[in-house]
């Protein structure tokens, strides 16, 4: 047992991501571009890490969702160009462009404001733009006035337009409507980006392959590509590629007792038990990560099986049940999911996605970087 396996952690394979990442890769066609998405601490698996192992391997970007993202990779030292998809208020400008961090540039108004700012400063500030094809979130709205509006930002002082860039909302999900939905948002990508070909501009990078498209779609990889999810092994189709999980999520046994049927566990006292049960008490709770609602509705990986969750989970701990598990101690590892828990059992016991249990591995889980 290490400092920090004692209580409750996160494995970490970064094995695993260069795998995912030259698989992917390998998947999507020749001459295509990579973003490695690490936004949100990249999904939970520790952006630096996960942003250095991306880098070494020859990625082409990395994504992140603010400045705060982009500049603890430039302070961790990495080098690679960085795309800061989400907003960025105007007086962090030269944070930008000392830093050499693209930013993303969502309406005609924001990039007046950062080409006015830069001009100010005698910088020059690379972006990318974003169109909004179906999300109804961000980007140039792409109506009959889009192409326009797009020509007029990116003629502004100050600004490189180096990429464009659309995001799916149902590529990752199946039916012809979705289908006929995803295709539809492509088709005004490209038709906006050829408007504004027609209008004297070309843009260096287009992208718009996220998993679902990389998946489903490989058509539409464009320039660069994408994969957020699926760069971390996680997803009902990542088999498809060979794609290994990234994380597992763990905790120990930290005590155990013996209750007669009939005794209730833990707040609500929504379990009672039905026969004298071994119960152990795991470090981990809400607080970690471990969503609440889950109670009563999971098991976990312990010895040589499953052990059921019993009783509300509370914010630092929860009760499984061993009563089946004789080979489990004090001290015996839990695997709330990884390797035997599948992550996207949990989420559906959960009626969440994958992506919000790995996120929400909390920042005090000590990450642990090992193979696995």
């Amino acid at each position: 047992m290490t400092e920090l396996e004692k209580r409750t952690w996160a494995e970490i394979s970064l094995a695993n991501i260069r795998h995912n990442y030259r698989a992917i890769r390998a998947a999507l066609p020749e001459g295509c571009r990579f973003v490695g998405v690490v936004k949100a601490n990249a999904y939970g698996h520790g952006a630096l890490a996960v942003s250095q192992a991306l880098e070494a391997e020859g990625a082409d970007y990395l994504a992140v969702s603010c400045l705060d993202e982009a500049m603890e990779l430039r302070d961790g030292g990495i080098r690679m160009p960085i795309l800061i998809l989400g907003h960025t208020p105007v007086e962090f400008t030269f944070l930008l462009a000392d830093n050499d961090i693209t930013q993303t540039v969502t309406c005609l108004k924001k990039a007046e404001e950062f080409s006015a700012e830069c001009v100010r400063l005698g910088h020059e500030l690379r972006v990318h733009i974003a169109l909004d094809t179906g999300m109804s979130r961000l980007g140039f709205l792409c109506g009959p006035d889009g192409a326009a509006n797009v020509l007029r930002a990116v003629s502004l002082p100050g600004l490189k337009a180096e990429g464009v860039f659309t995001h799916f909302a149902v590529s990752d999900e199946a039916g012809e409507d979705n289908e006929a939905y995803t295709r539809a948002q492509y088709k005004l990508f490209c038709d906006t980006i050829e408007a504004v070909h027609e209008g004297g501009f070309d843009f260096a990078l287009r992208h718009c392959a996220n998993t679902g498209a990389v998946l489903h779609y490989p058509e539409m990889a464009l320039d660069m590509a994408r994969p957020g999810l699926l760069l971390y092994g996680y997803g009902d189709e990542s088999g498809e590629l060979g794609l290994k999980s990234c994380m597992r999520f763990m905790t120990r046994v930290s005590t155990i007792k013996h209750y007669p049927p009939g005794t209730c566990v833990s707040y609500g006292r929504r379990f009672v038990t039905e026969r004298h049960t071994r119960m152990g008490v795991v470090g981990a709770g809400y607080a970690d990560g471990l969503f609440r609602c889950l109670s009563n509705r999971c098991a976990f990986w312990v010895g040589d099986g499953f052990a059921e969750q019993r009783g509300s989970i509370c914010m630092d701990m929860c009760m499984i049940d061993l009563t089946e598990r004789p080979e489990a101690g004090v001290g015996s590892e839990v695997e709330i999911f990884g390797v035997k828990t599948s992550l996207d059992a949990l989420a559906a016991a959960a009626q969440t996605i994958p992506y919000e249990l790995l996120c929400a591995v909390s920042k005090r889980v000590p990450r642990v970087y090992k193979d696995f």
